[in-house]
């Protein structure tokens, strides 16, 4: 069985506002995609997850989305391609900054909430993004979610891919997510989580809610670090992996 990276979207906590139990997530998750002030998160919230990372040995990225606290970055905002393009860079200059204070280093860029929605599925939104990263960091990876423009996009601009797959999410039959608030969106039970990854890897596709197979590589999983069972799922995702032989590691390997 092929090695595969297990992510989980932390650090969006603000302030003295705490979301999901980021010790905990960090622990289990090989990689960390870490929030950078505008949708959760602060500089003090992202120092510490950073801090922590780097002692677990957990790469990180950085997690972009729109300027929306007040929504976590969740609701779709009238942005021109130029200013998320900016919006982007912005973030991941952040993160950056914030990682290396705590003498860590992101290696990675994975887009959050609407943001990551319409950049699946909108390639003029995708190239924006991939455009930020690149022109910030060239050496820096697209984490994005499989078979999607996204990925595509960043392909196209001469960026590292890998793409990902959600343990707690449904699929459309075009292979992406379910929107939320839709019957079969949200995956909540950690054992049907952990049951659809694994089937998901040894098949090697994406599987929608039909049970058509969409082939795609599949480098890494995420598990939302704000969901109620997100520890349960997350620990239960990993020891079914390990136990079908799946060697658990971040897609790419942690810069020094």
């Amino acid at each position: 069985m092929p090695s595969v990276d297990l992510n989980s979207d932390l650090g969006e906590g603000f302030g003295t506002y705490r979301c999901g139990d980021d010790d905990a997530m960090l622990a289990i998750v090989t990689s960390a995609n870490v929030a950078c002030g505008l949708h959760a998160g602060d500089p003090e919230v992202m120092a510490r997850t950073f801090a922590i990372a780097r002692q677990r040995g957990v790469a990180v990225g950085a997690h972009p989305g729109f300027p929306d606290l007040w929504g976590f970055g969740r609701r779709r905002l009238p942005f021109t391609n130029g200013e998320i393009e900016r919006l982007v860079a912005y973030q991941v200059g952040a993160a950056m900054a914030l990682a290396a204070y705590a003498g860590h280093r992101i290696t990675y860029v994975k887009t959050h909430g609407a943001l990551g929605n319409i950049a699946c599925e909108e390639r003029d939104v995708a190239d924006a993004v991939a455009r930020a990263v690149r022109a910030v960091d060239r050496d820096l990876s697209v984490l994005a979610i499989a078979v999607t423009e996204m990925a595509a996009a960043g392909e196209a601009a001469g960026l590292e891919i890998h793409q990902e797959i959600y343990a707690d999410r449904g699929y459309t039959e075009t292979g992406q997510l379910i929107p939320r608030g839709q019957p079969g969106a949200m995956i909540e039970g950690a054992e049907e989580a952990a049951a659809r990854v694994l089937a998901m890897v040894q098949a090697g596709a994406v599987i929608t809610a039909s049970g058509k197979h969409l082939p795609t590589p599949i480098r890494s999983i995420c598990v939302h670090g704000d969901s109620e069972h997100a520890v349960a799922t997350a620990s239960l995702v990993r020891k079914r992996l390990e136990q079908a032989g799946v060697t658990l590691k971040p897609f790419k390997p942690i810069a020094a």
